[in-house]
């Protein structure tokens, strides 16, 4: 039985990978900053809470890694902790590269200084790139981050790198693109517009009030997504992968979309808010998948309006 290690097994896609890596036959341990007092809601909705072993681990700390690398001894290592919202970042950029950059280098040191031959993905993202060509980023686009998000992930991509090379370890990074899920946190503007919309339906005379909706972004599924990051730990060397649907869609859409789904018109209902423009912005983020598909034999199944409805519909 493989053994598999999830640092930040919280969230939506740590949750995904636990249920992808039971289904597989893993035994699962997944850590959060307090294992005694979190919640692990989103394990509970997929019915994998009391499946999983749970430790506590404060990812800026060595010695904490250290010691639950030592303790489990796993075959594979998941890092998906660290501050997730590109938009909380410029209000708290030093907490961001903390808790991704460092977190990472300390995931990366432990690994090493262990000796385990455990295989390593870490959590990247498209948010490194900045901007995307027509195309879609894929590679070997240059990183030209926006947020202290999108730097603190591309500073932990290429510490990645430099471990792989110097050290020889087995580390991949997966740049991957939105995704979403019933799983997403409130504070998501998708999760923010779904959920708006499900309860004006319902009959609530609220607005949706929204930032910069001209923005395009590649929005997949989130189940979809893991299975990548379980293939990249299962090919014969280790290597960085672009991991999207490939196709752009304006915010405006995704939110039109979603009213759709439940009978409303967005216009009736919107409200424009300028406070909620972010100090610099990716007018289009989306990803070439190309790779993925040749080596891993991965592609998504999903695209937007999938996604969009599955979201409306609470499909898990």
């Amino acid at each position: 039985m493989k053994k598999a290690l999830i640092l930040g097994v919280s969230g939506q896609d740590g949750s995904y990978l636990v249920q992808l890596l039971l289904s597989k036959g893993y035994q699962v341990y997944g850590t959060a900053r307090d294992a005694q007092t979190q919640t692990f809601d989103k394990l509970g909705r997929l019915g994998i809470r009391d499946k999983v072993a749970l430790e506590s681990v404060a990812i800026t700390d060595f010695r904490s890694i250290l010691q639950v690398l030592l303790k489990t001894e796993p075959d594979e290592i998941y890092n998906l902790a660290g501050q997730s919202s590109v938009g909380l970042s410029f209000q708290q950029p030093v907490e961001t590269v903390e808790s991704i950059s460092v977190a990472t280098v300390n995931i990366l040191e432990a690994i090493r200084f262990s000796g385990l031959p455990a295989r390593f993905y870490n959590a990247c993202s498209g948010e490194c790139f900045g901007d995307t060509p027509e195309g879609g980023a894929n590679e070997d686009t240059a990183f030209r981050p926006k947020s202290p998000y999108g730097v603190a992930k591309a500073a932990a991509f290429w510490h990645v790198s430099n471990y792989r090379e110097a050290y020889d370890l087995f580390a991949c990074s997966g740049i991957l693109f939105n995704h979403e899920s019933p799983l997403r946190p409130d504070r998501f503007v998708t999760k923010k517009i779904v959920a708006t919309a499900r309860r004006i339906a319902e009959g609530s005379k609220e607005k949706i009030v929204l930032g910069n909706i001209s923005i395009e972004r590649d929005w997949g599924w989130a189940p979809d997504y893991v299975e990548a990051m379980w293939l990249m730990l299962q090919q014969d060397r280790p290597d960085d992968y672009v991991i999207a649907t490939g196709e752009g869609h304006s915010l405006r859409s995704f939110a039109e979309h979603a009213f759709e789904e439940v009978g409303l018109n967005l216009n009736e209902h919107l409200l424009i808010d300028r406070a909620l423009f972010r100090p610099l912005d990716i007018n289009c983020g989306k990803g070439n998948p190309a790779k993925a598909k040749i080596t891993l034999l991965w592609q998504a199944k999903y695209r937007m309006k999938d996604v969009v409805e599955m979201m409306v519909h609470e499909k898990i």
